[in-house]
């Protein structure tokens, strides 16, 4: 597979949307890694612009990663409930919550301009969270000579994967940050860690794996590539990174006690996703019964939320994605790191030499 990709590491950055940048895929690109975009959270324009900046720091292969939640279903009485939940947090700093939501991200499947724009642009890599492309749009991407992953959290989304056609798995165990990446939020999620996941992906699933989740050093990569894994990819481990767009309060969270207690939670975004232990999080015991409104509808008041506490110099609402890995967190370069893990890996193997 990374002959495939034209990378000479087994190391993949998450396109962690919101966080990972052009410089950092960049570096990590330049560094022998496969670096990531996600374009999830803005539109075809957006993604062109980050793509011709990544373009213009590396020569390099690099991922481009979208969002493919199902369209969310406009319920008026289920957001309205949801605001007037969160209606006690907004008043706090002294604001009222949006008098209506919005669906700020459009999925993929619902927005031809974005394969468009991937056609015309023709990123080496583009990975798929949330669900998968249409036949078509598998059909046109693959004919363009583009490499297509997508993110399973189980076998059955695995073999729906590869049925599909696309060409690796990135196998998603429950200790990753951010989103989760079920096809479908309100199914039973069985929660394999990666360990688990991985494995019965290799043996199972009939295509290169990725392992992603809870690995933020190279002894993590060994194991992952002892369990067959194609490459690891990591995301938490690169948020400490000066190229990330992290802000100070998110690196500051991600060095305390927060970090050790992340939380899988679908308060700040409607989806299940881990973050750090802050304000947000703890109000999950007093949302007991209530439902949030499909993703990313209410990621909107989520938004909001943050926005409010921020002009009131409160930084404890904000989406500080993590995953438990997150007190392993090394602040540093981009590249330093690809280098620093890399040794590690060496040093993990020579340990096993006779």
């Amino acid at each position: 597979m990374l002959d495939r990709i034209g990378i000479r590491l087994p190391i993949i950055q998450a396109p962690m949307a919101g966080v990972s940048t052009p410089a950092m895929a960049a570096a990590v690109s330049e560094a022998g890694g496969l670096g990531s975009i996600g374009i999830g959270a803005t539109d075809a324009d957006g993604g062109r612009g980050m793509i011709e900046a990544l373009r213009a720091q590396t020569a390099r292969p690099f991922n481009v990663n979208v969002f493919v939640h199902a369209t969310p279903r406009t319920d008026p009485a289920r957001a309205q409930a949801w605001l007037e939940a969160l209606a006690p947090a907004f008043a706090e700093f002294g604001a009222a919550p949006p008098a209506a939501l919005r669906c700020i991200y459009p999925s993929f499947n619902d927005a031809p301009e974005l394969l468009a724009m991937l056609l015309e642009t023709r990123p080496p890599v583009v990975s798929f969270h949330f669900g998968l492309p249409g036949a078509q749009a598998v059909a046109a991407l693959k004919e363009a000579g583009l490499f297509l992953m997508a993110t399973a959290t189980s076998l059955d989304e695995a073999l729906q994967i590869r049925a599909a056609g696309l060409d690796a798995i990135v196998a998603q165990g429950i200790e990753a940050g951010g989103h989760r990446g079920v096809f479908d939020p309100a199914a039973p999620d069985d929660a394999l860690g990666t360990l688990p996941l991985t494995r019965l992906l290799v043996q199972r699933a009939g295509l290169p794996v990725i392992a992603a989740g809870g690995i933020m050093d190279g002894a993590g990569i060994a194991a992952a590539l002892d369990l067959g894994a194609a490459a690891a990819q990591l995301g938490t481990a690169f948020i400490a990174c000066p190229e990330s767009s992290a802000d100070p309060a998110y690196r500051a969270a991600l060095h305390g006690p927060g970090a050790r207690h992340t939380r899988l939670t679908r308060l700040i975004s409607g989806r299940p996703a881990r973050a750090l232990a802050n304000r947000f999080t703890a109000l999950e015991a007093a949302f007991s019964g209530v439902t949030p409104p499909d993703y990313p509808i209410a990621y909107d008041a989520g938004k909001a939320l943050h926005a409010a506490a921020i002009a009131r110099g409160e930084h404890g609402f904000g989406a500080q994605w993590a995953g438990q890995g997150a007190p392993l967190a090394r602040p540093m370069p981009a590249a330093a790191l690809i280098g620093v893990l890399m040794d590690e890996l060496a040093h993990c193997r020579r340990q096993r030499e006779p």
